[in-house]
Order: structure tokens, then C-alpha cells, then sequence
């Protein structure tokens, strides 16, 4: 966690560079820099997702147990899923501090870390697992996954925006985001869970 902790650190000192001095601008930014540093420090950790299990054909053995496939992608979801929590949670005050930015409501704000991280895990995983096997994994991971998690790293910043210190007050508006990226993850969750058993039987 400390390489992609530091790494989310420097993109988000980037940012805040320049951005420049204007607060009401570093402010309205906080929530998007925020997502960004995130996603980015999640595809380095999903990348390196089934790195251990690939030497010496330790994954094709992990196949030949007798449990389900999508037991495997569960587990590798869970692991990556608890890892970005603990990271946004990290990296929520750090952004915070740096954008002079108000954290408004805590609970609602790890709420909707939990279930963006949920769903960019979602799919990061799956791809993963997809790119494994490829010598260009670490080049075609980030592409194949930013295009589908679009939506939920928009709903994400829409209702971190409203709930640290913009239109805080208005909780049926971010509530409406909430049950957008629970939606989001349900539809990711189902589908992905399904696919997963072609995914590493090829």
C-alpha cells in the first residue's frame, strides 16, 4: 500500500500544483482529484491481482481445486475491494487538507467511497483476470477497464462533490447518486460474476 499511497500522493500534489491558489476553484476540484488519484492507484494494484498465482503455474493448479470459478473472482474481488477502501480512506483527508477542502459528512462520504471502490474492484478484477496471461497486461488493463467504469466514477464524483461542502444539505440528491452507483454495482457484479468461469477457462 505505501508505493500506490505515495503515488496517489503525487498525483494529487500534481493537481493541487496546478490548479493554482484560487480556492473556490481547488474546492469544486477536491472530488474529481480525489477519484482520479484513486483509479489510478487502483489499476496499479489490480494489476498485480494474479501476479503470485501466474509463477510457476500456481493459477492453473488454483483451477484444478474443486470449487466453484466464480469463488476465485470473489476472492480476488474482496481482496482489491478492502484494498482501495483502506486506501481512500487514506486518501480522502489527505485531498481534504491539501484542496482546503471541508470533509462535510463522514459517514455518507465513506459510504460512497465504499461503494465506487466497489464498483471500479468490480471491473478492475475482471480484467485482470482477462489480461493476465498477456505480455502487455499493465498497458491494456487501464484501457479496457476506464471506458466501462465511466459512469461510476462520475456518479462517485457527483456525490462526493455534494456532500464536501457543496449543496451539502441536499441528501435526496446525493442519495439518488448512492443508489445509482449501487445499481451500477449490482449490474457489474452480476454480469462480471457470470463471465468469469469463460474468462479463465480460455
Amino acid at each position: 500500500m505505501v508505493a500506490t499511497l505515495f503515488f496517489a500522493a503525487i498525483v494529487i500534489g500534481v493537481l493541487a500544483f496546478a490548479l493554482g491558489p484560487d480556492k473556490v476553484i481547488m474546492q469544486r476540484a477536491t472530488a474529481g482529484v480525489m477519484w482520479i488519484a484513486l483509479a489510478f492507484a487502483g489499476i496499479i494494484s489490480a494489476t498485480q491481482s494474479y501476479q503470485n498465482e501466474l509463477e510457476e503455474s500456481a493459477f492453473e493448479q488454483l483451477l484444478i481445486y474443486p470449487i466453484p470459478r466464480f469463488a476465485i473472482y470473489l476472492g480476488k474481488l474482496l481482496a482489491n475491494w478492502f484494498y482501495m477502501i483502506g486506501l481512500g480512506f487514506l486518501i480522502v483527508p489527505i485531498t481534504a487538507v491539501l484542496f482546503n477542502a471541508p470533509l462535510g459528512n463522514l459517514p455518507w462520504l465513506f459510504g460512497i467511497v465504499a461503494l465506487g471502490t466497489l464498483g471500479f474492484a468490480l471491473i478492475a478484477t475482471f480484467y485482470a483476470a482477462l489480461t493476465a496471461n498477456l505480455r502487455a497486461r499493465e498497458s491494456l488493463l487501464p484501457v479496457l477497464t476506464f471506458p466501462v467504469i465511466v459512469p461510476i466514477l462520475q456518479a462517485a464524483v457527483r456525490a462526493t462533490n455534494l456532500i464536501l461542502g457543496h449543496d451539502a444539505d441536499n441528501y435526496d440528491l446525493t442519495l439518488s447518486w448512492l443508489q445509482l452507483l449501487l445499481g451500477f454495482d449490482l449490474v457489474y457484479g452480476v454480469v462480471c460474476t457470470a463471465l468469469f468461469h469463460y474468462v479463465v477457462e480460455e
